[in-house]
């Protein structure tokens, strides 16, 4: 049998209090690895998954950060690394929500607070962590990104411009840091389901274009997110990786 072990290592999620950062962070637990929990103002939901991880028999710590600061996030590298270690894994998965509207209609402030949350957070991330990465000769970098960043759906502009630089970057320091055995990766999930969420009243012109008729779960996202981080995607890097039933499919 094949396990995914993740002993030893010492795991960053940004948005950890988030529904989906939540499953990344009990997963990478309880395949072993130490997490520190990153939120920006749920410090009780936050506090609540270190004591889970502690349960799991994993050392966790919460972190406090605005991840569009460069102060901040090297501030919890810091915080990271007096309290676990330095980090070797992070898992890129906070972002800006804000509401959508056409492009005519969207405030340029949008476009900004996108630009900030899903390019330069991955751009500051890498600068604070990939260093000692390097240094070590192992490492995962791990954003998260999402299937509209294919479809162009109406209403979309400023998140879908947002994740499409991230992609930019990821793919760009893939290169970069792979002679140094660091893989850069994407995880894009589709509409998902998570703890708090029902299937109840999905739309079936969504379920139409899903492959398997059916919303992934979050599980279903951390999963992929505890796979790339493995030793088994050892041999991936700068990939794109839908997980969201084929409802995108990237070509080739």
């Amino acid at each position: 049998m094949i396990n995914i072990d993740l002993s030893g290592h010492v795991a960053v999620v940004t948005g950890a209090s988030g529904e989906l950062g939540r499953a990344m962070v009990r997963t990478l637990a309880k395949a072993g690895a130490d997490v520190a929990v990153h939120y920006l103002r749920n410090r009780e939901k936050a506090d609540e998954l270190v004591c889970e991880a502690h349960d799991l028999g994993v050392r966790a710590a919460s972190v406090p950060a605005d991840i569009t600061q460069k102060a901040d996030i090297e501030a919890m590298r810091d915080v990271v690394s007096s309290e676990l270690g330095s980090a070797d894994i992070i898992v890129n998965n906070a972002v800006i929500q804000y509401t959508w509207r056409s492009v005519l209609e969207q405030d340029e402030a949008d476009y900004e607070s996108q630009f900030r949350s899903c390019v330069l957070h991955n751009v500051m991330m890498a600068k604070a962590f990939v260093p000692r990465m390097i240094e070590k000769g192992w490492g995962r970098v791990i954003g998260i990104n999402t299937e509209c960043s294919m479809q162009y759906w109406k209403n979309q502009s400023a998140y879908v411009s947002g994740k499409r630089g991230m992609d930019g970057v990821i793919r760009v320091l893939a290169r970069e840091v792979g002679p140094h055995g660091v893989t850069v990766n994407q995880v894009a999930p589709g509409w998902t389901l998570s703890e708090n969420r029902n299937v109840d009243g999905t739309p079936q012109w969504y379920l139409d274009g899903v492959a398997l008729g059916r919303r992934g779960t979050d599980q279903e996202i951390a999963n992929v997110v505890a796979f790339l981080a493995s030793d088994l995607a050892s041999f991936i890097t700068g990939a794109y990786i839908p997980v969201c039933g084929g409802n995108v499919m990237p070509g080739i």
